[in-house]
């Protein structure tokens, strides 16, 4: 028996607010193998893609994508399969449409230490039959750490890109006693080929392994992602493009998260015109929780943070936006002997609402991070389930008016 289940009870985000009620989001099959994980869900204005990993073999992997259409999601199509695949539950693959073109990445295996992989980048331009594939990203060849991609539409000509970048770092992993620098967050401009245009150093002191996030805004686009101190506060920054420089990176809200390793624990970002949603986890004073932030000029100030959940918060949080003053945000939770995928709606006054239980989530690391993206007038969510020692991809929806 399968150790998910559908919404069998709804959550009250106050004692304020109404009644229980009996929600269950609706199901959607997967297209593709038995075993597969990493889904990333990816939506445009006509188009919502699943690209997602399953393997081959011992050391083989493949990449495909699927595309809603009909009610279903289509067969999958293959990207790219190859060996020695840096395929982690953390740090994953992802795919994004511009008009039809389509890019994606993967990572691959630049030596036998633990964390020592290159980004290799996967297009497909709208006019081509076939995907462009193992396409380089960054220029060094350092055998160090080089993951934890993010892509957006920038032109109608180009993606940016922006992604952790080791080169500075050595040994192939993440004992910060042996490094003989930090890592960083760059940033490039890649055409519509997979390409690279130019690339930009952003952030010469991170976080090792936390996911990065960007979003384009009405004045630009923003980065976040989790900073690094000298005193190891790990919080939250963003840098913003404006007039053609990259801002200098500040902390969005103040945390004070001090803690000698990486969290593995990235925060999201959606924005919609001026309006920038923001997420993200922390374990400041050893106390969990899952916080949000608004903003109403494009990630040049953000709002008073929010929590939504406390005490035993897991994060691995995803977000969108329904309009420009509300906004949905996912996140994992332990409950009692359970742990739960849940979604809450909030909004830039901070009132409080509902939060619903989507599934039954196993906490380990393999579950992975749910994916959540709104598509038209309904919202999808896509996660990996565990089946006794393999992997299955979960997907399901509810309408938009739900909330």
């Amino acid at each position: 028996m399968k150790n998910y289940a559908y919404l069998l009870l709804f959550l009250l985000g106050s004692c304020q607010l109404g009644e229980e009620k009996l929600w269950q989001p609706e199901k959607i099959d997967f297209p593709g193998s038995a075993i597969a994980s990493l889904p990333v869900l990816s939506a445009s204005e006509d188009r919502l893609l699943l690209s997602f990993v399953s393997p081959l073999s011992d050391s083989t992997h493949a990449l495909y994508f699927s595309e809603f259409k009909e009610e279903a999601f289509t067969s999958p199509q293959l990207i790219t399969e190859g060996k020695d695949w840096f395929v982690n539950w953390a740090d994953f693959p992802t795919i994004v449409d511009n008009q039809g073109n389509l890019l994606s990445h993967t990572l691959q295996k630049s030596s036998p230490a633990t964390f020592s992989y290159d980004v290799q980048l996967q297009a497909l331009p709208k006019s081509a039959s076939r995907w462009q594939n193992n396409l380089p990203l960054h220029q060094d060849s350092t055998l160090n750490e080089h993951g934890f991609v993010s892509s957006i539409t920038y032109s109608d000509s180009s993606y940016l890109v922006t992604w952790l970048d080791g080169r500075n770092t050595s040994g192939g992993g993440h004992d910060h006693s042996g490094h003989s620098g930090a890592m960083t967050l760059r940033v490039a401009e890649v055409n519509l080929q997979g390409k690279v245009i130019w690339d930009e150093l952003l952030d010469a002191r991170t976080c090792d392994c936390c996911q990065t996030t960007a979003a384009m805004t009405a004045e630009g686009p923003i980065i976040l992602y989790r900073n690094r101190s000298d005193r190891e506060i790990r919080d939250i920054a963003i840098t913003r493009l404006v007039n053609g420089k990259w801002t200098e990176p500040r902390v969005i809200h103040p945390d004070g998260w001090e803690i000698m390793g990486c969290p593995v624990n990235g925060p999201k970002v959606d924005a919609r015109g001026e309006t920038v949603l923001a997420a993200w986890f922390t374990d400041a004073d050893q106390s969990s929780a899952v916080k949000v932030a608004f903003s109403s000029n494009s990630g040049a100030d953000f709002s008073q943070a929010q929590t939504i959940s406390t005490g035993d918060a897991l994060g691995r949080v995803d977000v969108t936006l329904l309009n420009d003053e509300e906004g949905l945000i996912s996140w994992m939770e332990m409950k009692e002997d359970a742990t739960y995928l849940m979604v809450q709606k909030v909004n830039q006054e901070g009132n409080l609402f509902p939060a619903y239980q989507i599934a039954v989530m196993n906490p380990s690391r393999r579950s992975g991070f749910p994916q959540m993206e709104r598509f038209g007038d309904w919202i999808y969510f896509a996660w990996t389930e565990m089946e006794e020692s393999d992997t299955q991809i979960a997907l399901a929806r509810v309408g938009v008016d739900t909330f």
